[in-house]
């Protein structure tokens, strides 16, 4: 696969910026934008990475910064029990659990994530009950799959049916290319993930349980005695990391989905297939540093600026206003000299009456042709329903178009 370590955005800014859209063709274009940028004379550094499958994503414009390939589908390891948490962390939202509930440590949980098992583990002991927010700990802290196998039975009475829980979850974030076998994340022929579906489901984490998210940064967490270190590495590096969960089968190699925060700007990491935990830190370390080194953000329009014109039919007045809502960002690479371009696509002319707020169409933003922001347009005002000779005109017009 390819690495592209250039600034290529996909979808809306957030919540969901990492949806992507199929590009369709549109019948009309209403106007072409375009604005040459003022940007520092040093060019988009070639960049590469040692892992198999690498995304890192600006979170606040929904700039893919660097993909390996992202759309693989690759074994989850530990980064599964992301979706594990997800569907926790639901429930504590609705109500439907709380933090202080208790499960009990059943022999499936103690001898297939216990200190037996060979794997990750909190060392619960069997028979005994744990409060809610202690097994949350024992996953984000520890990795344990004790506490992952105690969860998912307690809330759905088998791990079984608490998968199909989680895949219920992830139709619903959209992670249209991965399956969920097990509450853990452990080898399974019908478990899959890409690295596009990680940063979706970690930017959702972010977002969405931000009350719960701090426990990713918490460095250490003791349990029957025995303490153990925060497995993410980088939360002890100062880089400004904060989250989210590392992974690793002979399968997969070792992996980490990532967050860090700096400067008010959030940068989403996912990376997998490294050679070792050395490699794993050194890799996230490396992408993170030149994400947060490389690139500058660019207002391209400001909130509820008019951006372009839309063709009316049968309106009171012959084009509509449109503007981006919440102002159009960029994050790109410092140096860049190319030319960025921004054109408004839609379906039209556009059938009157239309209400201020209306979707109209999409603002594609590009460099050379490529395609780095995407992201719909609205009707800046109000317009009503033309006269009957003015709708006449209109159709009169639309019939010549059509003839020529």
């Amino acid at each position: 696969m390819d690495a592209r370590p250039a600034a290529q955005a996909m979808g809306q800014r957030h919540p969901g910026y990492l949806h992507r859209a199929a590009l369709s063709v549109c019948a009309a274009l209403a106007v072409g934008l375009t604005a040459t940028l003022p940007i520092s004379p040093i060019s988009a550094q070639q960049f590469d990475s040692r892992a198999e499958q690498v995304l890192l994503v600006d979170m606040e414009t929904g700039t893919v910064l660097f993909e390996k390939a992202a759309a693989d589908r690759m074994p989850p390891a530990s980064m599964g029990k992301l979706m594990t948490l997800q569907v926790v962390f639901e429930a504590l939202a609705t109500g439907e659990l709380a933090l202080d509930d208790t499960f009990v440590v059943s022999e499936t949980a103690w001898r297939e994530g216990g200190a037996s098992s060979g794997g990750s583990t909190m060392f619960a002991e069997l028979g005994s009950e744990i409060e809610v927010v202690d097994l949350l700990r024992g996953v984000i802290i520890q990795s344990g799959n004790d506490a992952c196998i105690v969860l998912a039975e307690g809330m759905a009475g088998t791990e079984s049916t608490f998968a199909d829980v989680m895949n219920q979850h992830a139709r619903q974030l959209g992670l249209t290319e991965s399956h969920f076998a097990n509450s853990t994340g452990l080898p399974d022929p019908d478990q899959y993930v890409t690295a596009w579906d990680l940063a979706r489901l970690a930017e959702h984490l972010i977002i969405e349980h931000d009350e719960h998210y701090a426990m990713f940064r918490e460095p250490d967490f003791t349990w029957n005695g025995i303490t153990q270190r925060n497995r993410n590495p980088l939360v002890e590096m100062g880089i400004g990391a904060d989250g989210l969960k590392t992974g690793f089968t002979e399968e997969s190699g070792y992996g980490l989905v990532g967050s860090a925060e700096r400067d008010g700007q959030r940068l989403i990491l996912v990376i997998n297939g490294a050679e070792s935990a050395k490699q794993r830190a050194e890799e996230s370390r490396k992408l993170l540093e030149w994400g947060f080194r490389a690139f500058e953000q660019v207002r391209l329009f400001e909130r509820d600026e008019v951006i372009g014109e839309a063709r009316v039919f049968g309106g009171d007045k012959g084009s509509v206003g449109v503007v981006a809502r919440g102002g159009v960002d960029l994050l790109l690479p410092r140096g860049s000299s190319d030319l960025l371009k921004g054109r408004v696509h839609y379906q039209g002319p556009v059938q009157a009456p239309i209400e201020k707020g209306d979707e109209i169409g999409m603002l594609r933003v590009t460099i050379d042709d490529r395609l780095i922001r995407e992201a719909p347009v609205y009707a800046a005002e109000d317009i009503g329903q033309g006269s009957l000779t003015q709708r006449a005109r209109d159709g009169l017009q639309e019939l010549l178009l059509g003839w020529l």
